[in-house]
Formats: structure tokens, C-alpha cells, sequence
């Protein structure tokens, strides 16, 4: 398998990809990763100019040579280059797959409405060093490479599934990038916001149109909850509850992952 990594957001250090390729090496020797230069560029807040960045992910997404491509890191930035990439993806795009989370959630919900590829919520490069020892990135290459199921988020049960950040979900709902998610168990993490900001996106997934015939939702990992000043009445478990409610969808407990240690793989669609 050759992996392609590209940086749709912000960039990543030359040290980090060393670090990487080196992880690589000793686990999967057998298989290829390649860091798109442009994982390198800086252009203020990110990994090269709009067009720089949809260049580089269509090259990749487009290079029937490629298996797989894997998103450098999060960071704002993916949705800046939806309208470039989304109508330029050929038919090799179709048949690999992408794999990120947090504000890759723009892309990977973009290609899942367009059934395009095989979008997967899991770990990404820059989590090695950082808020990960190996574990995560080490599942999700054991997800895409050997579907070993063991990397899979221990609650998927056969249904559809799909996992987002809450921001990126929340800046999705009403746009053409929102994937129909009837019928899913929707994952939802979240990462440095108050609770009163997560109490207003999740106003905004209750009552959109967009996830009605949901079959429920797992909270994930809240992490870096920035202050409240008066502190917050509720926990995000609360709030989640409570908004489920007036969804009138069930809240199915809590799913592992999010911006924590083991970030576990959650593959859109059924698996």
C-alpha cells in the first residue's frame, strides 16, 4: 500500500513527518508513505495558499498510485478549498481512502455526500509526539492497512456510523457538503470551546432539518474546556442528554474519540 499525505489546513514540521516515516518503517515496512512537499509551505495560518493546498490534494486524490490519502493534521482550513477540489476528483479518487478527524471532518463529509472513496474519522500525523505515544496512529494504519478490527470505536454495531468534531458539523449543517446521515449513529467530540458554545452547536444539530432520522448519538472526548465565567450549569454529557431530547433521537452513551490519547477508528458508513 502507498499512503500520500497532504496538509488541507495547516501545516506540519519537516521533524514530524521524519518522525512519522520512521514509525512507519518499523511497523509497516512493507508499505510506502510519501509527504506531499506542500505539507511544508507557510502561508500565514496555513499549509500553503488556498490553491496550493487544493493542488497538492487533488494530485494525490487523483494519482491511481495512491491507496490511501492521510491528512497531515487538522487546523482551520479544509473547507477553504471544497469548491476547487470537490468537482475536479476523478475516478482513482474513487477507490481510496481518507483519513483525519477535527476540521478534516469538512473533507471527509464532503466525500462521503458525493460517495466518493472511503472517508475515515481516525488519527493523524501530527498526533505522533504530540498527544500520542504511537497508539492512535498506529490503529488507524492498523485499520486502513489490515482491517484489523481491534482499532474500530468499540460501540459500532453495525450500523451506519459517522463522527464529527461538533464545530465542523455545525458549519456543515445546511450547506451541500452535508452528508444524509439517515439511519447513522452520529459521534460527536469537541475541543477548546466554553460549554455555552457547545450548548448553541448543539442547538443547531438538534434542530436542523439535515440530521432528521438520525439513529442516535455518542458523545466523545470534550477536551480543553476553556472557561465559563459564571461556570457552566450543565456537563457536555448533560447537554448532549438534553438536546437528544428535544431531537427526539436517542443518546446512546459515550464513544472514544476526540482530541485524547487513543482516538479510535470510526470508518463512515456501515463496517
Amino acid at each position: 500500500m502507498r499512503i500520500a499525505v497532504v496538509a488541507p489546513g495547516r501545516p506540519i514540521s519537516k521533524a514530524n513527518a521524519a518522525r512519522v516515516s520512521a514509525f512507519m518503517a518499523l511497523t509497516y515496512p512493507a508499505h510506502d508513505i510519501v509527504f506531499h512537499p506542500q505539507c511544508f509551505l507557510s502561508h500565514g495560518h496555513f499549509a500553503g495558499t488556498d490553491d496550493q493546498r487544493a493542488a497538492a490534494f487533488l494530485e494525490m486524490a487523483n494519482d491511481s498510485a495512491f491507496d490511501a490519502v492521510w491528512f497531515a493534521r487538522g487546523g482551520y482550513g479544509s473547507n477553504r478549498i471544497l469548491s476547487r477540489v470537490m468537482p475536479e476528483l476523478g475516478p482513482a479518487a474513487r477507490n481510496k481512502a481518507y483519513l483525519g478527524f477535527s476540521d478534516m471532518g469538512f473533507l471527509l463529509g464532503a466525500l462521503y455526500a458525493a460517495g466518493i472513496g472511503r472517508p475515515i474519522h481516525a488519527a493523524m500525523p501530527i498526533n505522533l509526539g504530540s498527544d500520542d505515544a504511537g497508539e492512535s496512529i498506529g490503529w488507524a494504519l492498523a485499520w486502513l492497512i489490515d482491517r484489523d478490527r481491534r482499532a474500530l470505536e468499540p460501540h459500532l454495531d453495525g450500523r451506519p456510523a459517522a463522527a464529527f468534531n461538533l464545530a465542523i458539523l455545525n458549519a456543515m449543517i445546511g450547506t451541500q457538503y452535508m452528508p444524509d446521515l439517515t439511519d447513522h449513529v452520529l459521534m460527536i467530540e469537541e475541543v477548546s470551546e466554553p460549554l455555552y458554545r457547545f450548548d448553541r452547536m448543539f442547538f443547531t444539530v438538534a434542530h436542523a432539518t439535515q440530521l432528521k432520522g438520525i439513529a442516535g448519538i455518542r458523545l466523545g472526548a470534550v477536551t480543553d474546556v476553556q472557561e465559563n465565567n459564571p461556570p457552566f450549569a450543565e456537563t457536555p454529557e448533560q447537554i448532549a442528554q438534553r438536546w437528544c431530547a428535544e431531537m427526539d433521537v436517542p443518546y446512546l452513551g459515550r464513544a472514544e474519540i476526540g482530541h485524547i490519547a487513543l482516538n479510535r477508528v470510526v470508518p463512515f458508513g456501515v463496517v
